[in-house]
């Protein structure tokens, strides 16, 4: 074997050991894109007809708690809430909140009988009002006050461990959050143009063309130049096939925004992850449908989410807020994956949270109220899968290339030496 060709395996093995956030990597704790897999490509835009496919992915996710207000109508897909659940829209926007199969949304619901309510605290429902979860299960692990309309009574089930497999999750979007943020690990690879006098209501994002992750640091908010109107969001520069990473660093950050311009934003929507990891008071405004997935770390943080329509998963360690006035009304989480390549933290050590995540309180006794039909209880469900290769065993395999190409060059010299 010549030199050169050594020398290139020792390039090979080194290739595959990462510094820092290095290797592409899925969402961490198994959070999708699809479980079990029969998901297909989500139809797009949102709508109200029928689809034969399932996804049993954690749809939203919430480390603290979960407030229904205002014009909130539904949160598509499962939703999974460690602290209580709180329920207590305006009078004048109607009663009901769907929680699993919605009106209109990726209609790629979970599968009949399992959890579409997972809740570790207590569940309230304000008089006159229901959460409606017909075709799934509502686990929840204190007390029910109030409606919640399931088939049967036997799908509204009191667990204590309701949502024990999810707990670990909490830690894991934390530290995740945290290394994707970290510029000297995720450098960034494009630049912003925010709203100015030449164009008021637009931002523009501008990727280098040839990165397969495009990687955007958002230091203000996105509203347009009179400072709280809404803007319009543009994506130039991104290569087919690229996964979008913004990551917002302004501590209390809000987005007010009307729509994406020429279909840019929308294109991208399941490659997208919106990642805020310090900022406690997260607001998603305006009339648009919100393209993309969002990644919130602080567990002291609560996200209000008052726009139109959040096109992607919602993920945060803290709280939630759904609904309000801020410029649509009936306001919806739909479930669409992300199936983005993010950097892979497993070799990054974690700063840990001063800020804990509120503890749901567990009470065994409940005054739930129940519509009626049929379905049999299940255990608690399993914990979710992981997806997409890991770190890991690639560095194994770095490593275990290294190691033969030093060996063999040694040899050669040798025999170089000895048989000059």
């Amino acid at each position: 074997m010549g030199t050169k060709h050594i020398v290139a395996g020792l390039a090979a093995g080194l290739a595959l050991i990462p510094a820092g956030a290095g290797l592409a990597a899925p969402l961490p704790g198994g959070l999708g894109p699809c479980v079990p897999g029969n998901c297909g490509p989500y139809p797009y835009p949102p709508h109200n007809g029928s689809t034969t496919l399932r996804d049993n992915a954690i749809s939203v996710y919430a480390g603290g708690d979960y407030q229904v207000r205002e014009s909130a109508a539904e949160a598509e897909g499962r939703i999974v809430v460690l602290g209580d659940f709180d329920q207590n829209k305006a009078a004048v926007s109607g009663g009901a909140y769907n929680v699993g199969i919605v009106g209109v949304g990726s209609q790629v619901r979970p599968e009949a009988g399992t959890d579409f309510l997972a809740v570790g605290g207590n569940i309230t429902v304000a008089p006159t009002q229901r959460i409606i979860a017909e075709g799934g299960k509502v686990r929840y692990g204190g007390t029910v006050t109030g409606t919640v309309s399931v088939l049967v009574p036997a799908d509204l089930i009191q667990d204590p461990n309701a949502t024990a497999p999810y707990t670990s999750l909490l830690t894991e979007l934390e530290e995740a959050s945290q290394c994707y943020a970290d510029e000297a690990l995720v450098p960034e690879t494009g630049s912003i143009v925010y709203p100015n006098p030449m164009d008021p209501f637009g931002v523009i994002f501008s990727g280098d063309g040839t990165s397969a992750l495009q990687v955007f640091y958002v230091d203000r908010d996105l509203v347009a130049l009179n400072g709280t109107g809404q803007v319009d969001l543009r994506f130039v520069g991104i290569p087919a096939g690229a996964t979008v990473l913004i990551n917002v660093t302004k501590p209390d950050w809000h987005a007010n925004v009307s729509g994406g311009f020429d279909g840019t934003w929308e294109a991208l929507r399941e490659k997208t992850l919106w990642n805020i990891p310090s900022a406690t008071t997260p607001r998603f405004g305006g009339t648009a449908q919100f393209q993309g997935s969002v990644l919130i770390g602080d567990p002291a943080s609560t996200a209000t989410v008052t726009n139109a329509g959040m096109n992607g998963r919602f993920f945060t360690a803290g709280s939630i807020v759904h609904g309000g006035t801020g410029g649509a009304s009936g306001n919806e989480f739909h479930s669409y994956p992300f199936t983005g390549d993010l950097p892979s933290c497993d070799n990054v050590v974690p700063t840990p949270s001063a800020s804990p995540s509120a503890s749901p309180s567990a009470s065994p006794t409940a005054s739930p109220t129940a519509t009626a039909s049929s379905s049999e209880d299940a255990p608690n469900p399993a914990p979710l899968p992981t997806t997409g290769s890991r770190v890991v065993p690639l560095m194994g395999l770095g490593f275990g290339l290294v190691v033969a190409g030093v060996l063999l060059l040694f040899g050669s010299l040798r025999r170089l030496r000895d048989n000059p």
